[in-house]
C-alpha cells in the first residue's frame, strides 16, 4: 500500500532552483533513506513531506488518516516536566479512556442491572475496555520503561526535570517521545547524532521491527546499512531511486553512472563520425545527397545528455617532514578526569607506528579527556603518558575550539602561515570547497560542516606524523567522510582517533581500544573484527575465567550454581505472579456471577459492595499484570545474557 507520494515537486530560492522533478514514494512498512550532499536540500524536502512547508510546484499526496511524526536534526525536548511526566503525555488519550472506564464502573454500581440504561452503559463499558486494551492501555508503562532503558535512562532519572539535562540528552528524549507516539510515517533527520554505539545498536533493532514506515536522513552509513531497504539519492537537483541498503546503493549508482558514460561516449563517437562525413561531403555533388541524409539523421537523433553528478568534493592529503620513531605513545596506569574527579582508569596501552587506533566507548566515559591529557592540555589525575621521539602532532578537536570565532576563513589559515602567498592559501581553501567570497566568512557564522572542513584545511597544511582526531566525521557529509577515509589510509604516519561512526572505523582502523570506566582493552582489526571477537569470547567467558583463576574447576561450577540460583529466583517470582493473576481472575468471575444472580441484582446495597470488591480486584490485577510483565522481561534478558 502506498502511504505517501511526491509528484514533480520543485523548490526555488529566488531565481535559483534547489531541486526539481522530485518524485518519491513511501510504501507501507517502508524503510527509506534520503541521501545527498550537505546543502542539496534533504531537510527542505523532509519539511515538505511532513507538511511544515509547501512546495513551489508539484504536489504531495498522502493516504487517508496517515499520521506523520517528524524529528528535526538536533531537536531536543523543551519542557518543564520531569522525564517520565513528559513522555507520559503521549498517553493522555489512554488516561482519559481509563478515567471514562472508572466513571462507567461507578455508574454501573448504582444502576439496576435489569434496566435498559444499565445494559447501554455496560455495552459502552465493554467497548471501552476492548479499545483500551487494543490501544496498549495495559502496556504503555512498560513501553516507556523499555524505550527509556534503550536510550540509557535508568529509573533513578525518571523524576529529573528535562530543562536540567544536556542538549544531547534532550535530543535523545525527543526521539524517545516520537517513538512512543508511533506515527504511521516516522521522518527522522540525522537521528544518530549524540548516540553512543550501544544506543545506536538498540535503535537499529527497534526501527527494524517498527510497525510503521520510516523515512530517514543520516550520514551514518553503518546505520543505513542495517535499517533501510531502499534509497533516494538527491543528486544534481533531482532524485534517483535505488533498492537495497546504503552499500548496495553505492554499488548500483557506480554501475548506473558507468553505463550512462558508456552510452554517452558511444553516441558522441557516432555524432562525431556523422558530422565529419557531412562536413567533408556536403559540398561535393556526387555525395551531397548522402551528406544531407546524414545531417537529417543527426537532427532526428535523441541526444543523450552528458551524465552529471554533484562532484564537488574536498580533496587533500596529510603529509610529514620526517618519520617518527616506532614507539609513538605509551600510557601507563592513567586515570583521567577533572579536579581529581576520576572519569575512567587505570588505562594502559601503547600505540606504535604506523597503527591507526580507534578508541570507542560510551558517551561521558572520558575519551576526549584522555586525548587532551595525552596532548598535555589537561593533567592526568594519576599515571603517566610518554610520547615518542620526532613527533609532529596534528590534533582535530570535535568542539572546534582551536578556531578563532572572530577571524575570517582566510585569516584563520593565513595567520598561521603568513609567509605563504595569498593565492596558495586560497588554492588550498578551494580544495576544501571554500571558493570566492566564502573565504571572507567569519568563523562564528560557519555551519558545523564548514567548521569541520576549515579545521581539516589547517591540518592538511602542517607537517604531521602523528594524527590525533576527536570525532572527525561529525558534521561531514558522506562524500567528505569518504575523502577523509582515503586521506587517512594513504597517510604513512600513525593515527589515534575517537569515533562513533562504525562505518568510518571499519574503513580506517587497524586496532580498537574499547574504553570503559575501569580500564581499556585492545582488539586487533576494525569494528566488525571487534564485534566478532566479542561474540567469540561471550560463550567462552566462564570457561576462560575458570582456566585463569581456578584450575580445579570449582570457580566455574560455583558460577554456574549461582546463575541457576538467580534464574530460579526470577522464575519463582514469575510463577507466583501468574498464580496470583489466575486467582484474581477466578475471584472476579465469582463476583460477577454473584452480581448476575436475581436476588443480588435487585439489591443495590449488595450490588454496590460487590462492585467495589470487583474494582479492587481489577486494580490489584492490573498491578500484578504489570509486575508479571517486568519479571518476565527480566527473565528473558537473563536468559539472553547467559545463553
Amino acid at each position: 500500500m502506498l502511504l505517501l507520494q511526491t509528484n514533480d515537486v520543485v523548490r526555488r530560492f529566488g531565481a535559483d532552483v534547489l531541486f526539481h522533478n522530485m518524485n518519491l514514494q513511501i510504501q507501507e512498512h517502508g524503510r527509506t533513506a534520503l541521501v545527498g550532499r550537505n546543502g542539496a536540500g534533504k531537510t527542505t524536502l523532509l519539511k515538505m513531506i511532513a507538511g511544515i512547508t509547501e512546495p513551489d510546484e508539484g504536489t504531495i499526496s498522502k493516504a487517508r488518516d496517515l499520521t506523520i511524526g517528524y524529528l528535526a536534526q538536533d531537536q531536543g525536548l523543551d519542557s518543564q516536566n520531569s522525564i517520565w511526566a513528559e513522555l507520559d503525555t503521549v498517553f493522555i488519550p489512554l488516561h482519559k479512556m481509563e478515567a471514562q472506564i472508572h466513571d462507567l464502573e461507578e455508574q454501573l454500581a448504582t444502576l439496576d442491572s435489569e434496566s435498559d440504561h444499565y445494559q447501554q452503559i455496560l455495552s459502552t463499558y465493554d467497548n471501552l475496555q476492548t479499545a483500551f486494551k487494543k490501544q496498549g492501555g495495559f502496556e504503555y508503562a512498560s513501553r516507556m520503561r523499555g524505550i527509556l532503558h534503550g536510550f540509557g535512562f535508568d529509573e533513578d532519572s525518571y523524576d529529573t526535570p528535562i530543562n536540567s539535562l544536556s542538549g544531547g540528552q534532550k535530543t535523545k528524549l525527543a526521539l524517545a517521545k516520537i517513538l512512543l507516539q508511533a506515527p504511521g510515517l516516522l521522518i527522522l533527520d540525522e537521528p544518530t547524532n549524540h548516540l553512543d554505539m550501544n544506543v545506536l545498536s538498540w535503535l537499529e533493532d527497534y526501527l527494524k521491527s517498527y510497525q510503521g514506515a520510516l523515512l530517514v536522513v543520516s550520514h551514518d552509513r553503518y546505520f543505513l546499512d542495517r535499517v533501510v531497504k531502499d534509497v533516494y539519492d538527491l543528486d544534481n537537483r533531482t532524485l534517483t531511486h535505488y533498492t537495497g541498503n546504503y552499500t548496495q546503493f553505492v554499488e548500483h549508482k557506480q554501475e548506473r553512472l558507468k553505463a550512462e558514460w558508456k552510452h554517452y561516449d558511444q553516441q558522441q563517437k557516432k555524432i562525431a563520425k556523422l558530422e565529419d562525413f557531412v562536413n567533408r561531403n556536403i559540398v561535393r555533388a556526387s555525395t551531397t545527397k548522402r551528406a544531407q541524409a546524414r545531417r537529417k539523421q543527426l537532427e532526428k537523433m535523441d541526444k543523450i545528455e552528458r551524465p552529471e553528478t554533484d562532484d564537488k568534493s574536498i580533496h587533500f592529503q596529510f603529509h610529514s617532514d620526517k618519520a617518527s620513531g616506532n614507539e609513538v605513545l605509551d600510557v601507563e596506569q592513567a586515570k583521567v578526569g577533572y579536579d581529581h574527579q576520576v572519569l575512567a582508569g587505570p588505562l594502559s596501552f601503547a600505540v606504535r607506528k604506523p597503527q591507526r587506533v580507534g578508541i570507542i566507548g560510551p558517551n561521558g566515559i572520558g575519551k576526549s579527556t584522555l586525548l587532551k591529557s595525552i596532548l598535555h592540555k589537561l593533567p592526568l589525575v594519576s599515571g603517566t603518558v610518554k610520547l615518542g621521539a620526532n613527533l609532529e602532532i596534528g590534533y582535530y578537536d570535535q568542539e572546534q575550539q582551536q578556531l578563532h570565532p572572530d577571524k575570517t576563513v582566510l585569516e584563520e589559515v593565513w595567520d598561521d602561515h603568513p609567509e605563504v602567498p595569498e593565492k596558495d592559501i586560497r588554492s588550498l581553501l578551494g580544495s576544501f570547497l571554500f571558493v570566492g567570497d566564502d573565504v571572507y566568512k567569519v568563523v562564528h557564522d560557519l555551519s558545523g560542516g564548514e567548521k569541520a572542513r576549515l579545521e581539516l584545511t589547517k591540518l592538511s597544511f602542517k607537517p604531521i606524523n602523528f594524527l590525533i582526531l576527536d570525532e572527525p566525521t561529525n558534521h561531514l557529509d558522506i562524500d567528505s567522510r569518504e575523502v577523509l577515509e582515503n586521506a587517512i589510509n594513504e597517510f604513512d604516519g600513525t593515527v589515534l582517533f575517537i569515533s562513533h561512526d562504525r562505518y568510518f572505523i571499519n574503513q580506517v582502523a587497524t586496532d580498537i581500544l574499547a574504553m570503559h570506566k575501569n580500564g581499556i582493552k585492545h582488539y586487533e582489526g576494525n569494528y566488525d573484527d571487534y564485534l566478532a571477537a566479542l561474540a567469540k569470547a561471550a560463550p567462552a567467558t566462564a570457561t576462560a575465567s575458570t582456566v585463569k583463576q581456578a584450575p580445579t574447576g570449582k570457580k566455574s561450577y560455583q558460577q554456574s550454581k549461582e546463575q541457576q540460583r538467580a534464574r530460579r529466583k526470577i522464575q519463582r517470582q514469575v510463577d507466583d505472579l501468574e498464580k496470583q493473576m489466575s486467582a484474581l481472575e477466578e475471584q472476579q468471575a465469582a463476583i460477577q456471577e454473584q452480581m448476575s444472580q436475581p436476588d443480588v441484582a435487585t439489591d443495590i446495597s449488595k450490588l454496590t459492595d460487590l462492585q467495589k470488591q470487583l474494582d479492587e480486584s481489577k486494580e490489584r490485577s492490573d498491578e500484578i499484570e504489570l509486575a508479571w510483565t517486568e519479571a518476565a522481561e527480566k527473565l528473558e534478558e537473563f536468559d539472553q545474557e547467559n545463553q
